[in-house]
């Protein structure tokens, strides 16, 4: 027994030293055995055509306020005397004041409206030519009413009545191409049934203020209307905005591997609806278009404000659509391709005389081709001994956008020539399993592109925020609602993925700066 237990220890030493002999002998092809690159013409700049279109929802209660805090509240004037053959020295006079303002829409006008209350005067002297009325009076009223007439001849006279009335204003606001706001005015005034009686005659206060009121009120919509369509207020405020969207924006990114870049924007165009008038606001889109990229570096873009803005056609709601090419180095799309492959055994379903583990993956550009690099571990399974060997496979593939799932897949995948020689060493098994590893790299070869797709939606929510800091009384609703990558092209070193992010924006006015 002694003896054969010995015997099956030298046996099993034998067999165990000849299968790593074996194994050892089994044939390496790790060897770089990568074939030629062909050149790849550089990325040349690339910049997206970026929308910003902006509802500005004005607050009809800002409007009314400030008005309110501009109109003057009283209003006076004289007018001629009515009664010259019946006063002398006559003065006749009105004061009003007006109350509180209303502001409401109307049939895409605006319209504003104000109470009048106040006093209508007439004084004066009852004139002597009165007296000499006398006899005539007397004969046609009889005796003692032309006497009673007579004796007030030469009299002070003091009569008032009280004016009751409103003024109107209606606006049809809309904007000119050269950035003035025309409020295209138009004034009413009414005034209640009044009079006073002057020696028996009836002075109507309608026919003796309305007139002077309507030229009064004329000549400050007048004024109002000339100082709204010169003042530049429209203009400066695009300016300012302007100004401070040319510029690049940090797109820091707080993730570990993720290259810090640059958002350039350069506007180009700015875009305006007319306004419309509804019941609680005035309503006009204010939009620019820009042209923007990513670069690794902070740039100064030149951007001219433009001398006009486009008039277009009504929009429901406001829109961002910025567009955005992200460079993205091939060092880093490395890490992201190796970890969706490494460690991974084709096939998965354990099928097949062999099995290929991947070991390390890496991605080089060669024309319009990726080639793809695996190290892998062959091992096979027909035997008991589980003879294996490493190897390096280059594969040839085109990059293909797979915009459903935002990732990178690869298609026409083909063995390099180099590597058919390592699959010939690796023996018959592993040659048969060339068509399954093509099907499994074109389902698993992948770069997974939906971290940089978030990554640049934070980024690109984050450089928003400097547009949300409104002034006072102002409101800016900017988010960033999706992004959504549209395509991708490559150099020798980098490569670039088009990402498009969409959003809405609204702004609030709900108080107006007063003069």
């Amino acid at each position: 027994m002694r003896k054969f237990l010995i015997g099956v220890a030298l046996l099993a030493v034998s067999f165990f030293g000849a299968l790593a002999a074996i194994n050892g002998l089994w044939p390496k092809t790790t060897t770089d055995n990568r074939p030629p690159l062909a050149a790849v013409p550089p990325l040349q700049p690339l910049t997206r055509a970026s929308v910003v279109a902006a509802p500005a929802e004005i607050a009809l209660s800002a409007i009314r306020d400030m008005i309110e805090a501009e109109a003057p509240r009283n209003l006076a004037g004289k007018a001629d005397n009515p009664l010259r053959d019946l006063l002398t020295n006559a003065e006749v006079g009105w004061t009003v004041t007006r109350g509180p303002l209303s502001v409401v829409g109307r049939s895409d006008a605006l319209v504003l409206s104000t109470p009048l209350n106040g006093t209508f005067r007439i004084t004066g002297q009852i004139g002597n030519q009165v007296g000499n009325l006398t006899g005539q009076l007397g004969n046609i009223l009889g005796g003692d009413i032309g006497r009673q007439i007579g004796n007030v001849a030469g009299k002070a006279f003091d009569q008032r009545a009280d004016v009751r009335g409103s003024v109107t204003i209606t606006s049809h606001p809309t904007i000119a191409p050269n950035w003035r706001l025309q409020p295209n005015l138009t004034g009413q005034v009414t005034i209640g049934d009044a009079a006073v009686a002057v020696v028996g005659v009836r002075v109507g206060v309608p026919n003796q203020v309305k007139p002077m009121l309507d030229q009064n009120i004329g000549e400050q919509v007048a004024a109002l209307e000339a100082r709204v369509r010169n003042d530049p207020f429209l203009e400066q405020a695009a300016r300012r905005e302007w100004t401070q969207m040319c510029r690049s924006i940090s797109l820091r990114s707080p993730e570990a591997g993720i290259p810090d870049l640059w958002l350039e924007i350069r506007p180009t165009r700015a875009f305006a609806t007319q306004p419309r008038v509804g019941a609680t606001a005035v309503t006009l889109v204010l939009g620019v278009e820009a042209q923007t990229r990513v670069v690794p570096t902070e740039t100064k873009p030149n951007c001219p404000f433009p001398a006009t803005v486009e008039i277009v056609p009504q929009m429901d709601q406001g829109r961002i659509t910025i567009g955005v090419p992200i460079d993205l180095p091939f060092t880093e799309v490395d890490k992201v391709f190796e970890a969706q492959l490494k460690g991974k055994t084709f096939p998965e379903d354990g099928s097949g005389p062999v099995s290929i583990n991947v070991r390390r993956a890496a991605i080089a550009p060669s024309g319009d081709r990726l080639l793809i690099s695996l190290v892998v571990r062959v091992t096979e399974k027909k035997s008991w001994f589980g003879l294996g060997a490493d190897a390096t496979l280059h594969i040839w593939g085109r990059p293909t956008l797979d915009r459903e799932h935002q990732v990178l897949r690869f298609t026409d995948l083909e063995l390099a020539v180099e590597s058919e020689a390592a699959f010939g060493l690796l023996g018959t098994a592993a040659q048969a399993m060339r068509p399954q590893l093509r099907e499994a790299l074109t389902e698993h070869a992948l770069i997974d592109l939906k971290p940089f797709a978030a990554s640049a939606r934070k980024r690109i929510d984050a450089a928003l925020g400097d547009f949300r800091q409104a002034g006072a009384g102002v409101r800016a609703d900017l988010a960033v609602t999706a992004v959504r990558l549209v395509g991708v092209a490559f150099d020798a070193k980098t490569l670039r993925v088009i990402a498009e992010a969409d959003g809405t924006a609204k702004i609030a006015v709900t108080a107006l700066p007063v003069h």
